[in-house]
């Protein structure tokens, strides 16, 4: 009964579980993103390589 009344006092998980969400409210955040704005970031790449395309010799 002790080591449940402890278990349940802990928070020493309770950090490490809040750097998880946030972890994965980013990469969620950026798959959306990415996917909204693909066409968008596909012509700044293509763009991007054009110009360093041409600058090599």
């Amino acid at each position: 009964m002790n080591m449940l009344k402890r278990l349940l006092k802990e928070e020493e998980g309770q950090g490490l579980t809040e750097y998880g969400l946030i972890v994965g409210l980013v990469v969620i955040m950026g798959a959306t993103v990415s996917t909204l704005f693909a066409s968008e970031l596909s012509a700044l790449f293509t763009r991007i390589n054009t110009k360093i395309a041409a600058l090599l010799p």
